[in-house]
């Protein structure tokens, strides 16, 4: 087959006009084209009046069409080229249904996006995982989380961060990626989600997205898919050791009391694990403390979003609401950026631990939630929150960054006025350095409540000072590139502080620990993933390192990588 990228058609072209368009593309007869596909379909709307469509199709020949002779006719042109192969091929597969694997059976630690591709890829190899899990099934785990939004009842272990179906759970659903993905992995994600019940769309349109009801019941076959295959997935499961011999995984230990014996573990912890991480950094596992943001939630119109970034085109069927990425450096050398921007989303409260505020955004299949969110986050380095004060250029503990996090988040939690109401402050006034009086015509979505605060106060501000002049300084900037973003009644919910882990557990070129064998820290939590896409495509490849080590198959392509790269951004 032939592939063709960057074919251009306008966003309200015919229905019938791809066709036609493709072959006069390649130069042929509409008899010689037996059929095509669309691979990928995105916009260009640079030009907010003029908005294309981008097409990539793949193209099969009518039979007795020469493929090699016109791809040597498009030889210099980098848009025709052979359709790669994308489908995903499995190092080994041993038995059926893994009723032949009777060694020592991998454990994976941790049921999001990262476990579940991990334990799937596992289980469809025949090696009959394990998957411990610290919170609840997820139908069990959304009542718990409504509990918190409507009833102010926080369950520690049952919540926005914990359960199955991890943090991507209760997130806008977005499935694309910024990694480097020369074995099309993404592809092996977006099909498995297509088999449990995603709309077969995701395979095609640019930035494709499901929501978060749709991902419950998705999550939930995809589950069934591992049992089936001989996994076995054990919820209310918290690890609360991990027994090491001689530098190498020799088993893990419940909470309950049982110790399960294994000699690969998969890590593959949210980046709220943080008791686990403890745990680990006491028995010596390898970690070093990295940078994250910090920042607010904000909320505009999602109408604004949509007519600064389509004008008249706002609200086309394909173009959806609108999305937007900014960022900017500020003077002081910080720099702001949005972050898991939710188009026609809400804010919600993300805490997992008491007596701590905690923000992020979520929203459905359908966008179609009055507000659009985003976090406005600013850069964090290890130096800025080592904690015991040494400007010496030594090592950060790793364990720093958990304790700045619960700083802010318990200072949110007092700002708000307890409850797990959120601290929050019109735009315009945070702006301009004083307290919100009254909301204006935007209503923050943000459940159990907002109290409006001055976010900026001496001695008692919501983030520290470094962030807040950052902030202020990038409103106005990035109202230059989206008219409104900068209106007086926009609304600040903070504070986000779990962008990403603040630590890293390192990995080497096996994707094992540096200095545990048989342990394979993995996703978000280890400082491999931001988001459910790249966390995906981490636990198909620890999957794939991990087989190759128990089947001894030092040629995996897996293992000819770069496995200490952080990929992915929500």
């Amino acid at each position: 087959m032939i592939r063709i990228t960057e074919l251009r058609l306008p966003l309200n072209h015919a229905e019938d006009a791809l066709r036609p368009a493709v072959v006069a593309r390649l130069g042929l007869q509409d008899a010689e084209l037996a059929a095509f596909t669309v691979f990928r379909r995105g916009y260009d709307a640079r030009k907010k009046r003029d908005i294309w469509l981008v097409y990539t199709v793949d193209c099969e020949l009518a039979p007795g069409v020469d493929q090699a002779a016109l791809l040597a006719r498009f030889a210099v042109d980098h848009h025709i080229r052979p359709t790669p192969d994308t489908g995903y091929h499995f190092l080994a597969q041993i038995g059926k249904d893994g009723g032949d694997f009777t060694g020592p059976r991998p454990v994976v630690v941790g049921f999001g996006p990262c476990g579940i591709f991990a334990a799937l890829i596992l289980a469809q190899m025949g090696l009959r995982p394990i998957v411990l899990e610290r919170g609840k099934q997820v139908r069990e785990r959304t009542q718990d989380t409504w509990g918190l939004w409507r009833e102010q009842r926080l369950t520690p272990e049952s919540n926005v961060q914990f359960g199955e179906g991890g943090a991507g759970t209760f997130s806008d659903g977005k499935l694309y990626s910024q990694i480097s993905d020369p074995r099309h992995l993404t592809r092996k994600v977006l099909t498995e989600f297509v088999k449990a019940g995603a709309p077969e769309e995701i395979l095609y349109v640019s930035k494709p997205h499901i929501g978060t009801f749709r991902l419950v019941s998705m999550v939930i076959k995809i589950r069934a898919e591992i049992e089936r295959l001989g996994g076995e997935i054990r919820f209310q499961q918290k690890v609360t050791d991990l027994l090491i011999e001689d530098g190498a995984v020799r088993g893990v230990q419940l909470e309950s009391g049982e110790q399960i014996d294994t000699r690969h573990v998969v890590l593959a912890l949210g980046h709220s694990a943080r008791d686990t991480f403890t745990m680990l950094h006491a028995r010596g596992v390898f970690m070093e403390a990295k940078p994250f943001a910090i920042g607010y939630r904000i909320e505009h119109p999602q109408s604004i979003i949509d007519a600064a970034r389509f004008g008249p085109n706002a609200k086309h069927p394909l173009l959806g609401a609108a999305d937007y990425k900014l960022v900017h450096h500020a003077a002081n050398g910080r720099a702001v950026y949005s972050f898991c921007m939710c188009p026609g989303g809400t804010v919600v409260a993300a805490t997992s631990e008491p007596e701590r505020v905690v923000t992020n955004g979520m929203s459905q299949y359908s966008r179609n939630e009055r507000n659009a969110n985003a976090g406005i986050v600013v850069n964090i380095s290890p130096e800025d929150y080592r904690q015991d004060g040494k400007r010496d250029g030594s090592p950060v503990s790793p364990l720093d960054g958990m304790a700045f996090q619960r700083f802010w988040e318990s200072r949110a939690y007092e700002l708000g006025g307890g409850g797990y109401l959120a601290p929050a402050s019109l735009v315009g006034d945070f702006v301009k350095r004083q307290k919100s009086a009254a909301l204006g015509s935007v209503e923050p979505s943000y459940k159990p409540g907002v109290t409006l605060v001055d976010l900026q106060q001496k001695a008692r501000g919501s983030l520290p000072d470094y962030c807040l002049d950052a902030i202020r300084e990038a409103i106005p900037a990035f109202a230059k590139q989206i008219p409104g973003f900068d209106r007086a009644d926009a609304v600040f919910t903070g504070v986000e502080t779990r962008t990403s882990s603040p630590l890293r557990v390192t990995r080497g070129r096996d994707y094992q620990s540096l200095n545990v064998r048989g342990l394979f820290p993995a996703g978000e939590g280890a400082g491999y993933a931001g988001g459910i896409m790249s966390a995906g495509v981490d636990g198909i490849e620890v999957a794939e390192a991990l087989a190759a080590d128990l089947l001894n198959l030092p040629d995996a392509p897996v293992l000819k990588g770069k496995a200490s790269k952080a990929g992915g951004q929500s």
